[in-house]
């Protein structure tokens, strides 16, 4: 079900040439350990002012837009969450152009799945990711990627952590990162 879903993404977005990756519990899924995930999450290189368009795929792709104010809600979260209602996938629309996602966009990897390309984030990306969300459990994913995953680019990763620290009351993303490091 979810292979499907994500190569008919692929294909839609590829011949839109429209910016995005997957990132969350299905990048996991490919980077790391094998876990249950009930959604699909998709870092778009857009800004919410492209909620149309968004809206016109969302239908293309039989999914259905879960709030009842869109557009209201879009502006307050930059997420458009939606669900295909025969398999019960939910699928969330990050929209995002920020300097880093925009270069995370473009370093993303392009995965065959049923025979179409669809654009993952990189390790050191969804890594990233997972340490901005801050859960126990992404913490434990990011456990996973770095152990199944030779060659990821640390530098990358805590120049990334540090410029978001800089952002931040919290500033601990990169203590973080390096504590699991160790």
């Amino acid at each position: 079900m979810f292979q499907k879903l994500l190569a008919r993404i692929g294909e839609t977005f590829g011949r839109r040439g429209l910016p995005y990756m997957v990132i969350g519990g299905q990048a996991v899924l490919l980077y790391g350990e094998p876990r249950l995930t009930r959604d699909i999450d998709i870092t778009l290189g857009l800004g919410a002012d492209r909620i149309d368009e968004i809206l016109y795929i969302a239908e293309e792709l039989s999914l259905r837009p879960i709030p009842k104010d869109i557009k209201d809600f879009v502006r307050q979260t930059m997420v458009l969450p939606s669900i295909d209602d025969v398999t019960g996938i939910r699928v969330d629309f990050v929209f995002s152009f920020t300097p880093y996602e925009m270069e995370a966009i473009g370093r993303a990897r392009k995965i065959v799945i049923n025979g179409q390309g669809v654009r993952f984030a990189s390790p050191e990306d969804l890594i990233i990711h997972k340490i901005f969300a801050g859960r126990l459990r992404d913490i434990e994913d990011v456990r996973t990627v770095l152990l199944k995953n030779s060659g990821i680019d640390i530098p990358y990763i805590k120049n990334w952590l540090k410029e978001f620290d800089s952002a931040s009351d919290e500033k601990n993303f990169l203590k973080t990162f390096e504590g699991i490091l160790g």
